[in-house]
């Protein structure tokens, strides 16, 4: 495990450098990112590089043990750069140019600016790239936008041309005769901005993933060049922030990080957890928490800090998820800059804030835990199928205004979480993996072929999968499939839905053993294999749907296919989740009271880590647990409480 912070030294006078350095030992802390914003520092005149602040800065760390991420600058470069060349700078939607200080104001795309990313990663990598204390790279730093310039939309326009080939083939495809939107050169090709062709919206969106790649790609060539390959490289993420596919990003990358960050209030575990589950299926691998809060933030209506033990909880809930590594954001807040009144670990003057003693005894936590820890990850038998596609193409139409691609996943995600059932949130466009028993797919509207085909494969091989609302409705272009939905999937389901219908108020929906409302979206459904077993239907408020099919199963070869042909209410999704994943083998396999989460950690030759996290303000009794709790170094068995706000790391017998 590694425990740490973000650490800028050159906001400080080099004699307070080792006091810092200090009170890191103090706090526990193996671990420091640095040098993520510092490239006037590095590089404070064209081509005159000075890392010798960062030698001493880095050696330091030595000393005291502790290793270093070294971050990019690529994310601030300095005023010589921008003056000199605003080529370089970001153009908005709008068509206003960057201000240098804002930002995102650097062009991601421009050939210069990546010449200049490349030479200052580069010249990082010849100096720290076989340091024996630096462990990793992190490039840049949250990827948050794309320049609308002429440049970008000639790349774009490029990016176009070879995948579509023709204008014919393009005009075709994104339907241009409506409105007269079909080219005649490729250089008519606009930028979207707001409403416009759902096609050329789409490929917009896709390509801001090849951005980030060729972006990212320039400074990973450089550190391979002159690093040790035991060095990683990463980036930080933002959950579910959407610009891009987070999945094809992180392909270029030895391991996937985000930045954790609360939104207003109390922490919803539920909330917490799935972007934990989402990072750690970018690369279906554990994952590191690069930032998270230690104590405010500085961007909520509300700046408040949160009450004694919530940091620790929410810590050790990202490492019962896959995190690897948890850093706060930051170690010292600067005295001036727009974020100096963000939240960290040390005040403005120098001095350990309130939170300290609880992230030190974190620390302490984690040291002891990590023997443990180390080699373990999530195991899991359920995956979420999300489609940053079908996300986007939902965003641009969503014929409801409340209907939200994130929320109706958290939604569908949210009875798994309940009932402490591991998922990881994969790729809609890679196959399902080996050992998978349920697979859930979440409005899949933009359906690939291929993608049904893969579907189709893992239902008759064994699988369970569940499609819910507005799936197989368009094709890989955005464009309206000339057959009923679930299009491609629907020879496996059975079923083809006659028509949907956005929902002014909710609708009864009635099964056996199932009671409970749909709300915001239903499908009049038609029933085409006469084997299809309808479990439950809609009842009277919305005319169309009355006593049609609600919920549909059906078995294809050695597995089953159910549709929901409504967005449930939370009781009757629970209801029904619980039933599917009866039928699918998945086993409940650990249960306590209301607000306590268990969540295990798999290793090799049996190891099993069960984390328990009381989520409540009150005790909690736990019962049917055998092992040995690593943090208090006791046996626990039969009947025993959890503190509010508390966590038990045990390791089961």
């Amino acid at each position: 495990m590694k425990f740490g912070a973000a650490w800028y030294p050159e906001h400080w006078p080099e004699v307070r450098w080792p006091e810092d350095v200090a009170w890191m030992r103090k706090a526990n802390m193996n671990v420091m990112r640095v040098g993520e914003f510092a490239w006037s520092t590095m590089e404070p005149r064209e081509g005159k590089f000075e890392f010798g602040w960062l030698d001493r800065a880095i050696g330091l760390l030595d000393k005291a043990s502790i290793d270093v991420v070294l971050g990019t600058p690529s994310a601030a470069p300095p005023a010589w750069l921008t003056q000199k060349y605003p080529e370089t700078l970001n153009v908005d939607e709008r068509g206003r140019l960057g201000v240098h200080g804002n930002r995102c104001h650097f062009k991601p795309l421009s050939r210069l600016y990546l010449k200049f990313c490349a030479r200052i990663a580069g010249e990082m990598a010849k100096r720290y790239g076989r340091h024996k204390r630096v462990i990793g790279w992190q490039i840049c730093n949250e990827y948050g936008h794309n320049s609308h310039d002429e440049y970008t939309r000639r790349r774009f326009q490029d990016w176009l041309r070879l995948k579509y080939r023709t204008l014919n083939n393009l005009n075709a495809k994104w339907s241009g005769a409506y409105w007269s939107e079909d080219y005649q050169d490729w250089s008519q090709i606009p930028i979207p901005v707001e409403g416009h062709n759902p096609g050329l919206r789409l490929e917009w969106s896709r390509f801001h993933a090849f951005t980030y790649r060729v972006y990212q790609s320039a400074q990973i060539r450089e550190i391979r060049r002159h690093a040790d390959r035991r060095q990683w490289i990463t980036t930080n993420l933002m959950g579910w922030f959407g610009l891009f596919d987070h999945y094809e990003v992180t392909k270029d990358l030895d391991l996937a990080s985000w930045d954790s960050y609360w939104g207003k209030g109390t922490p919803v575990p539920v909330d917490d957890a799935l972007p934990h589950d989402l990072t750690r299926g970018f690369k279906r691998r554990n994952f590191w928490i690069m930032e998270t809060q230690p104590s405010s933030v500085n961007w909520n209506e509300i700046n408040t800090m949160h009450e004694p033990g919530r940091i620790r909880l929410r810590n050790w809930q990202a490492v019962a998820h896959g995190a690897d590594a948890v850093l706060y954001w930051q170690w010292r807040n600067a005295l001036g800059g727009q974020e100096q009144l963000h939240g960290s670990v040390i005040g403005a003057d120098g001095k350990p804030r309130p939170c300290f003693d609880e992230l030190a005894g974190l620390g302490a936590e984690f040291k002891k835990a990590a023997p443990y820890l180390e080699g373990t990850a999530p195991r899991a038998q359920v995956a979420f199928l999300n489609s940053y596609d079908s996300r986007w193409a939902i965003e641009f139409q969503r014929h409801h205004k409340d209907f939200d691609y994130v929320w109706h996943l958290r939604e569908h995600y949210a009875p798994f979480f309940r009932r402490n059932v591991t998922v990881d949130v994969v790729s809609a466009l890679e196959p399902v993996a080996k050992g998978v028993r349920l697979a859930v797919a979440p409005a899949l509207w933009v359906l690939r072929d291929d993608t049904a085909a893969q579907l189709a494969d893992f239902v008759r091989d064994g699988g369970h999968l569940v499609l819910t609302t507005r799936t197989g409705v368009k094709d890989w272009e955005n464009t309206m499939r000339p057959t009923l939905a679930p299009g491609p999937l629907a020879p496996i389901a059975g079923i083809e839905v006659e028509d949907t219908y956005p929902l002014l108020d909710p609708v009864e929906v009635k099964g056996k053993g199932l009671i409970g409302k749909c709300k915001i979206w239903g499908e009049r459904v038609r029933i085409r294999a006469r084997d299809a077993e309808v479990r439950a239907t809609f009842g009277p408020g919305c005319g169309w749907l009355e006593g049609r099919p609600a919920i549909v199963s059906r078995r294809e070869g050695k597995g089953r296919v159910t549709c929901l042909a409504g967005w449930f209410d939370e009781k009757l999704l629970d209801l029904v989740m619980a039933e599917i994943m009866k039928e699918a083998g998945i086993k409940q396999r650990f249960a306590g009271p209301k607000g306590v989460e268990f969540a295990v950690r798999s290793g090799g030759r049996g190891t099993e880590i069960l984390i328990i996290m009381n989520h409540t303000d009150k005790p909690a009794p736990i019962t049917g647990i055998k092992g040995t709790d690593v943090l208090r170094n006791r046996s626990v068995r039969g009947r025993w409480i959890l503190q509010p706000r508390d966590v038990a790391v045990v390791r089961l017998k």
